[in-house]
């Protein structure tokens, strides 16, 4: 790959720059208190380094740029859409494919199609848009992953994997013939961006088939999860990442992916599927909701990028630097002393405010509240996944989630060593001040996805 050089090196050249948003302290903490503390609602020239996300904030290629230029804006038929078509045919062996605006579109239209009130969905993990699509059509989203997963601090090669023990007994129970289809999510973003290994995989599958339930993959991160199977379980070292990422699909029903993520895009995903009364009914929600089924709520140069990126993401130079420079990352908090889930993932490294912050229990919002201290510190945004995200408040109850963490998401190809260099010395510093952190109590949440617009305060001082 390197010539077993020491250093890897990013991949690529840099042509064009954007300034980043610097800003005192003063400024920070009145832009907190204005988005009343929810950094969902921070205006992103306050932002210093964002990682709120890897979605949609990735640099895309000379080669995508130029693509672009080929789009084709026919509204029914756009010669960009077989373009697209083909690659995603090409990488997963499926059939129909359907462009969508992004990930949770896609999850709209699916479980409009496969959910409903009774019927429940089986998976790894879901995500949290995942979650909130399976639950608005009525289903119930059950996820299953196994027990090392939660033990954030215990190294593990494949801890996205699912529980198959508890699969199965769910499958044979009362319940299995509720359960319409079981979920993959790969990466497993829930639980630290763990992979899921393909002997996982090819077991899940087989169990499904057993029961004549659908598979479906949730590929976000499929390229990501691909290396980690090439590096990590034996028999892959030396296969090409193409050749894992086709076995991979080979065991699914169907797929649909957030193309912001693995194929670069700044917004786009698709779709895909054999089954063709799904086909007939997901296209008829699809024209509905996002638009004609050759575009799905996309102009025709967003698919030419897409097309694009789906190839550009299995390159192995990037593959090798994009999992190296998290390693990095995941390297120096961890010599900072810093707990994160272990091992790093693929996407992110996520801090665990549970061991960081013990003084504040989960209805005071350790994670939000980290995430918050970081902000303040150097102006650095980051999500909080914890009982903000997946906390569950209902008849004046409260339980909280099963975890407490802050995803640091690395955009793509965007930011460079000194910049992480830079994460490190601010979050040890956080870390070093943790006792001072304060809890924050919730003031108004939506009850579906309360992290994107929840209203927060810090508690008062005793």
């Amino acid at each position: 790959m390197h010539d077993g050089w020491k250093t890897i090196i990013e991949p690529f050249k840099i042509k064009t720059v954007e300034p980043l948003g610097f800003t005192t302290r003063p400024e920070r903490e009145k832009a907190l208190r204005d988005a009343d503390y929810n950094l969902f609602a921070v205006p992103a020239d306050k932002v210093l380094i964002d990682l709120l996300t890897d979605s949609g904030t990735s640099a895309m290629s000379a080669e995508q740029w130029a693509a672009m230029m080929r789009g084709d804006e026919s509204y029914a038929g756009a010669r960009s859409f077989y373009v697209l078509e083909k690659a995603v045919r090409d990488l997963t062996g499926l059939k129909n494919v359907m462009p969508v605006h992004q990930g949770r579109a896609a999850e709209r239209v699916l479980f409009s199609v496969v959910g409903g009130p009774g019927r429940i969905v089986l998976s790894n993990s879901h995500f949290d848009t995942t979650r909130a699509n399976v639950e608005a059509s009525g289903a119930e989203a059950i996820d299953l992953p196994v027990p090392e997963a939660l033990d954030f601090a215990a190294p593990g090669d494949f801890k996205g994997d699912i529980d198959l023990a508890a699969l199965e007994a769910k499958l044979r129970g009362p319940d299995g013939r509720r359960v319409t289809m079981i979920v993959m999510t790969l990466t497993n973003n829930s639980l630290g961006g763990q992979p899921v290994s393909m002997g996982n995989l090819r077991a899940t599958a087989e169990i499904a088939k057993h029961y004549k339930i659908p598979l479906f993959l949730d590929i976000a991160r499929f390229a990501e999860n691909a290396w980690f199977i090439k590096r990590r379980e034996a028999g892959y070292a030396t296969r090409p990442v193409r050749e894992i990422v086709r076995e991979m699909f080979s065991y699914a029903d169907g797929c649909w992916m957030s193309s912001k993520k693995d194929a670069f895009v700044n917004i786009g995903g698709f779709l895909a599927l054999n089954d063709e009364e799904w086909t007939a009914k997901a296209r008829e929600i699809l024209i509905l909701g996002e638009g004609f089924t050759t575009y799905g709520g996309l102009a025709g140069r967003d698919l030419e990028a897409l097309a694009v990126g789906l190839r550009e993401v299995l390159d192995e130079h990037y593959l090798e630097y994009r999992i190296r420079s998290i390693e990095y990352l995941g390297d120096g908090l961890r010599k900072a002393g810093v707990p994160i889930v272990e091992p790093p993932g693929g996407h992110a490294v996520y801090l665990d405010a549970a061991r960081l912050l013990p003084h504040i229990p989960p209805s005071g919002y350790p994670a939000q509240a980290l995430a918050c201290e970081l902000y303040l510190t150097a102006g650095i945004r980051s999500v909080e996944i914890g009982s903000l995200m997946f906390g569950v408040r209902e008849n004046g109850g409260f339980k909280p989630a099963r975890m407490e963490l802050v995803r640091l998401a690395i955009p793509r190809r965007v930011y460079t060593q000194s910049h992480v260099d830079f994460l490190i010395e601010v979050v040890a510093d956080v870390a070093k001040r943790a006792k001072s952190i304060r809890p924050l109590r919730l003031l108004s949440a939506s009850p579906r996805l309360a992290h994107f617009t929840a209203k927060l305060a810090p508690e008062a001082v005793a």
